[in-house]
């Protein structure tokens, strides 16, 4: 129905964050570890430490100076002992989250207020040398740096609990999306077709059909490669060109360089399956499908594009692409981006991952 040109020169200015349509997500190997009470190692998680302690310290310097400027001075000055010990305090909760996150619960708990306290001494000691007090408060700043380590605990442990229902609610999305009676009853009877005159194909439907089952049968996991997922998706869409035969017209635009970033389990498939549904089922004469990869510096660009026939199909509830969007915040925080457009009879997805 569209060419491939239009396609090809959709303009990225055009994409803004939304919602989109999609059924289905599922978790599978190659496995890395799942979130964990220290995953600290996140630029979000520690631009929002960073803050939390300034602010802290901004509060502070208000009950010693009683103007504007005296504030600003103190504040200058107290950053420059809190700051060190806050990254300090950061560093070593990601250089050694491995050994913590061996610990029992309490253990993890006291080895992270251990250290918020040996941060705080450590702020103290950079501001007495500074001689900005008198009298060093070593008992009360390591304290101060428990009680502060433990409110960002808190965060990261509510962080880590946060993706479990995100992880469960995909899990059962994807199990409802792939034992659909319509997807396996059209994957059966295309094999079926297939068998007499064409049998090594259908061995490899079946194949593929198994492989999407195994798939959505696995253990969760937090996050598998690009190219696993990649993989995925080909073997759904091998399934899918059986049953439309011409009409779904499907280019793949991959970087190798981009293959070892890491996703949310079955984050591309459902997207590919969105354009299946909302772009070649509806249309008589089929859609043009478009999947790229792109490495560019130290993010990967995924872009799924497809055509849409007519003035466009009927819009789903997008809760499905909204837990996508939430898994995918969840893993990469601030780094992720995820957009979607529709112009011009085109919808694109549009995500952007850390390499």
């Amino acid at each position: 129905m569209t060419p491939t040109t239009p396609l090809q020169n959709f303009d990225d200015s055009t994409l803004h964050g939304g919602l989109a349509r999609s059924d289905s997500l599922q978790a599978d190997s190659p496995f890395t570890p799942r979130a964990s009470l220290f995953d600290a190692c996140h630029v979000g998680v520690v631009l929002r430490v960073v803050l939390l302690v300034q602010a802290f310290a901004g509060v502070g310097a208000m009950f010693v100076t009683s103007n504007p400027l005296d504030w600003l001075l103190w504040f200058s000055l107290l950053t420059g002992g809190v700051l060190p010990a806050t990254l300090a305090w950061l560093i070593a909760v990601c250089v050694f989250k491995g050994r913590l996150n061996r610990l029992q619960v309490p253990g993890q708990w006291l080895a992270g207020t251990g250290l918020g306290a040996v941060a705080g001494i450590y702020a103290c000691g950079l501001l007495w040398m500074m001689g900005m007090l008198p009298m060093a408060p070593w008992w009360a700043s390591g304290v101060a740096g428990t009680l502060l380590s433990a409110m960002v605990l808190a965060g990261l442990f509510w962080r880590a609990k946060a993706r479990t229902p995100a992880a469960t609610a995909a899990r059962l999305a994807e199990l409802q999306s792939r034992i659909r009676p319509h997807f396996l009853f059209n994957t059966l009877n295309s094999a079926i077709a297939l068998v007499r005159a064409e049998p090594a194909r259908a061995e490899a439907v079946l194949e593929d059909l198994s492989e999407l089952f195994r798939s959505a049968l696995a253990d969760p996991a937090e996050s598998v490669t690009l190219a696993h997922e990649i993989a995925l998706a080909q073997r759904y869409l091998d399934i899918e060109q059986v049953r439309f035969g011409s009409r779904l017209r499907v280019q793949w635009n991959l970087d190798p360089g981009a293959n070892a970033a890491r996703l949310p389990p079955l984050l591309l498939q459902p997207l590919v399956e969105n354009a299946v549904r909302h772009g070649v089922e509806p249309s008589a004469s089929g859609a043009q499908l478009i999947i790229s990869t792109r490495s560019r510096g130290g993010a990967v660009v995924i872009k799924v594009t497809n055509s849409v026939p007519g003035s466009g199909s009927q819009p789903g509830h997008g809760l499905a692409l909204a837990n996508v969007r939430e898994r995918l915040f969840l893993l990469h925080d601030v780094q992720a981006q995820f957009k979607t457009a529709f112009k011009d009879g085109l919808f694109q997805v549009r995500l952007e991952v850390p390499l």
